[in-house]
């Protein structure tokens, strides 16, 4: 392709019309197990999937471009991306992590942790003084969660990779939550981005996977033959169908976030809801450092109910259009209830301090006419000051 194309273009376009066979103009996929050697002690492009396929690769190539990396890694899940960035890390290494990180993150690294195979701090990456004092016994590596799920704190990437670097410590970014459309960590200082791609990069709720994207060849290397190793590599057909979803990335997140906005203001000033967690309200504590180094709010946002778990239940049961369910970023609205859902994995000490209430709510926004998620919204709300 040439250089210096706009992103959007590169999501569009990028590996389209390069099919040497017969033409094609969207790539083939490649399923095949393993590949001919053209000669005896003579291997070809590619000779076995776990360690290379011509799918996978085109999707590495294209998400390795959005984010302005060097390689990326195509693996199984979001959650064999997080462990694969943490690779590097052996007994002894100490992990600096964000407090109120996805459930399924605190649970790894505090298995992890439990086993040896390396030290956890967690801390609020939003309080200077703790991050200093955390950055103070020389981690390893310091994991970022911006905006973070699901309290969608803010952190100033630039600053904190910028702080980890000072002491020796690899950067790793969590960019899930907004994808490259909206944040691209690396420009801001990151050396390494994780994605579960089942979310906004896929976007239709029917793929599971993750990728690691390395700031330079060299690390990314490493990483892709790490995942070749243990085995974590992802599926041709699953690339596929990933790469397909990046297509309508940066249509989709547009309109999500703009129906995010509305539906973060209504919550904003409806009497049963005690807060709204939005980047993009002008209340939220991140809102300036999202607006410098975000090109958008994204479709994630969080709110608490006035009454707690009771009102929580009362809520979920009067919705039409929002699905109760877990997982975001599909082009079908979700609600989730964290302690109970996505963040069940957590102790309730953890959970308190993270500031995860029993009251909280996260909502996945999709592609439906905002009235629509609106009107469902107002109803349930209804049924909770009703009661």
């Amino acid at each position: 392709m040439p250089e210096g194309l706009d992103a959007r273009t590169i999501a569009a376009t990028n590996g389209v019309a390069q099919d040497t066979s017969f033409g094609a103009v969207i790539a083939p996929i490649h399923l095949s197990t393993t590949f001919k050697f053209p000669a005896f002690e003579q291997p070809g492009p590619y000779d076995y999937s776990r360690l290379g396929n011509p799918t996978r690769d085109q999707l590495a190539d294209t998400i390795a471009k959005l984010e302005g990396g060097a390689r990326a890694v195509m693996v199984s899940s979001g959650m064999a991306a997080l462990d694969l960035a943490l690779s590097s890390l052996c007994p002894g290494d100490l992990l600096v992590a964000p407090h109120d990180c996805y459930g399924g993150t605190h649970r790894l690294l505090s298995l992890r942790g439990a086993r040896g195979q390396y030290r956890v701090i967690f801390v609020d990456q939003t309080d200077e003084a703790a991050l200093a004092a955390a950055l103070a016994h020389k981690p390893k590596v310091v994991l970022v969660e911006t905006p973070s799920n699901p309290l969608m704190r803010v952190v100033d990437v630039r600053r904190v990779t910028g702080q980890a670097k000072a002491v020796g410590a690899l950067a790793v970014v969590d960019n899930t939550f907004l994808s490259p459309a909206l944040q691209q960590p690396i420009a801001l200082g990151a050396d390494l981005v994780v994605h579960s791609t089942t979310k906004f990069l896929n976007g239709h709720s029917d793929v599971i996977g993750g990728a690691v994207i390395a700031a330079e060849a060299a690390v990314g290397d490493e990483l892709a033959a790490w995942a070749n190793t243990i085995g974590v590599t992802g599926s041709p057909l699953d690339a596929y169908l990933t790469l397909r979803g990046i297509r309508t990335l940066f249509v989709r997140v547009e309109r999500q976030q703009q129906n995010a906005g509305q539906l973060a203001a209504f919550l904003d000033a409806h009497p049963a809801v005690s807060r709204v967690h939005y980047p993009g309200l002008e209340s939220h504590p991140g809102h300036a450092i999202a607006r410098a180094q975000q090109a958008g709010f994204g479709a994630m946002l969080s709110f608490e109910l006035v009454g707690g778990r009771a009102a929580v239940k009362t809520l979920v049961e009067n919705l039409q259009v929002f699905t109760l369910a877990e997982s975001l970023g599909g082009v079908e609205s979700l609600i989730a209830h964290p302690p109970t859902m996505t963040h069940a994995a957590m102790d309730p000490e953890a959970r308190a301090i993270a500031g995860i209430t029993d009251g909280l709510l996260r909502l996945s926004i999709g592609l439906e006419a905002v009235d629509d998620l609106l009107a469902d919204l107002s109803r349930g709300l209804k049924a909770v000051t009703r009661g």
